[in-house]
């Protein structure tokens, strides 16, 4: 059940951990969105060149090309489409992301269904 004046969004999902990319598939899916998943930046790359998504959450630490690597790399694709990067260590990541431009929003893990639809729709307003 969709939340209520949530329009459905077309969102990459990317995470090396499966469970946690489910769980956050499943709660976006649960507000009526289409979701694809990515498990490494390698993966996520490919799938965001070939298809065109509103969105993008991605996690910053996974093995090989870290989180904001991935997110400078989706921004020289598509600049004006926003990147939501995840952490259980925001503070750190905060200070070495600066301001880079190439995250849009920073969230703390564990988040939750409401935590991502405020991102939504501060992000993808309408």
């Amino acid at each position: 059940m969709a939340a209520p004046g949530m329009v459905p969004r077309r969102i990459l999902v990317v995470d090396d951990d499966p469970l946690v990319a489910d769980s956050i598939r499943r709660m976006l899916m649960f507000d009526g969105h289409q979701v694809e998943l990515a498990l490494s930046s390698e993966e996520a790359l490919g799938v965001f060149s070939k298809h065109s998504f509103d969105i993008a959450f991605v996690d910053f630490e996974m093995p090989g090309m870290k989180g904001d690597q991935l997110a400078a790399a989706m921004k020289a694709v598509a600049p004006a489409r926003p990147v939501v990067m995840f952490t259980g260590y925001v503070e750190a990541i905060r200070q070495k992301l600066g301001a880079s431009g190439a995250v849009d929003v920073l969230l703390g893990k564990p988040f939750d269904l409401e935590e991502l639809r405020r991102t939504l729709v501060r992000l993808l307003p309408g």
